[in-house]
This record gives structure tokens, C-alpha cells and sequence, in this order.
């Protein structure tokens, strides 16, 4: 499964690396894997000094990263004791990256689309009324990579990604631009996953004209023309996800 590009200075604002970062990662990751389960206590800080071969200082700030991801719950004389998962900060770039990492990416990745599907549309409908020309100068760009990249799949799917936060931005509705922000790395991976099903380039031509119509429909003022349009696109990459999803348990399972 392909891996969403990394970037530390997107994970809530905090920085993944050096020591304080080893632990967050690895707690983190302890966390969504289940290691460590809702209402558990973690070790204590001595004890997670000694594992990561850090202070006690390093692992007092990083629970504390880790708390404001919604992941622990920190009381003094008791403990840090893990969260439901229903109040963790699930569109934390890190707690994404964390459900790949865990074997969990494909029930995150379909939650995403199923969202996608809701918002998406809106947020065409809302361009088509709201996009500046910057704006749609930023779609179109996007667009032309897309057109431009049918056989290098990693250039394609960077556009794709860029392609969706523009519509975003477009809408000019703060939420909906965040949220497009915030996920912009595992939209990545999954438009990565989908598309490792396209065998012939010509496949991707299409998956960009279908884009090439949002950008139609925005450019015109046509609202419900661009909402449509987008729902088609985010279906065709839902229908496209499902079977990619497929084809990698068959791959993966024993014969």
C-alpha cells in the first residue's frame, strides 16, 4: 500500500522528531493498534523513559502532544489513561497516518470517501458561486497536471489531491477548506490505492475529464451542474477504491 508523503509541520503543529517525537510516534502508534486500549493506564514515566531512552521531561511533553491529539487523558496521581476512540482528533494528520501504519487504513480510507461524498458536492455548488479568479486559475492548473501526467501515477495523484483542496478554497467557507487541509495526506495515500488498479493510462485520461467537468460546471456559475459533477467523481473513486481494496486482500491472502 502506498505511503502518504510526510510532513512533520502538519501534525496539529507539532513537530514529529527527535526525542520527544520518538515517543509520541510510538505511543501513538501503540495506541491505535490496540497495544494500549480505551481506559487503560500507560506505563508510567519512568517506565517509558527507560523504553525510549528518553527523559522524563521528553515523555511528559509528548503525553501531553498526545493528549491534545484526544488520545490520553492526563490526571495527576492517577495517571495518562487512554481515551475512547470516539474523542480522538481523528482528522489529526498523525492519527491518519497512525491507522495506516496499524493495519487500520482501509476502514479510515472508506470513512473518508463516505465523507468526501457529503462534502465534496457542497463545496462545488459553493465555488460555482464563490470562485475567484485566482481561484479558478488554481482548479485549472491542477486540472492540467492531471491531463498532463496519465502514465506517472505518483505526479497524478499529487494533482488530484491539489485538484480537491482548490475546490476547497474556492468555496470560501473556512471549515470546508480546513478539512480539505487537514486530510490533504491521506486523500493522497488513498488516490495512491485507487489507482494502483488503472492498468491502461487511458484509464486516468478519463478519471481527469471527469474532474475536467467540476471545473466546467465551476467556471460557468453552474451550482447543481458542479455539484453533480463532483459526486460522479467522488463515486468513480469510491467504486475505484473498493476494487483496489479487493485486489490487495487477494494479493495479500495465503494461497
Amino acid at each position: 500500500m502506498a505511503e502518504a508523503p510526510g510532513d512533520p509541520d502538519r501534525s496539529s503543529g507539532y513537530a514529529m522528531r527527535g526525542l520527544q517525537g520518538r515517543v509520541i510516534d510510538g505511543v501513538g502508534l501503540q495506541i491505535i493498534g490496540g497495544v494500549y486500549g480505551p481506559g487503560q493506564l500507560l506505563p508510567k514515566e519512568a517506565e517509558l523513559s527507560e523504553e525510549y531512552g528518553v527523559s522524563r521531561t521528553s515523555v511528559r511533553e509528548a503525553m501531553r502532544v498526545l493528549a491534545a491529539k484526544g488520545l490520553v487523558d492526563i490526571r495527576q496521581k492517577v495517571g495518562t489513561r487512554v481515551r475512547q476512540p470516539e474523542l480522538w482528533n481523528v482528522f489529526d494528520s498523525d492519527l491518519l497516518r497512525w491507522h495506516s501504519e496499524a493495519g487500520k487504513g482501509e476502514e479510515v480510507m472508506r470513512d473518508l470517501v463516505e465523507l468526501r461524498q457529503i462534502l465534496e458536492p457542497a463545496a462545488a455548488r459553493l465555488a460555482a458561486g464563490r470562485a475567484s479568479m485566482d481561484d479558478l486559475q488554481r482548479i485549472d492548473d491542477a486540472l492540467q497536471n492531471m491531463a498532463s501526467n496519465p502514465t506517472h501515477r505518483e505526479a497524478y495523484a499529487h494533482a488530484d489531491v491539489e485538484f480537491h483542496q482548490a475546490v476547497y478554497a474556492a468555496s470560501h467557507n473556512v471549515l470546508l477548506r480546513q478539512f480539505g487541509a487537514v486530510v490533504a495526506d491521506f486523500m493522497y495515500l488513498t488516490f495512491s490505492v485507487q489507482q494502483e488498479t488503472a492498468v491502461q493510462p487511458d484509464e486516468l485520461v478519463q478519471d481527469a475529464e471527469s474532474h475536467a467537468a467540476v471545473f466546467r460546471a465551476i467556471d460557468r456559475g453552474q451550482g447543481e451542474a458542479a455539484a453533480d459533477a463532483m459526486l460522479t467523481v467522488v463515486l468513480d473513486g469510491k467504486n475505484a477504491l473498493a476494487k483496489a481494496l479487493l485486489e490487495l486482500r487477494t494479493t495479500k491472502s495465503p494461497r
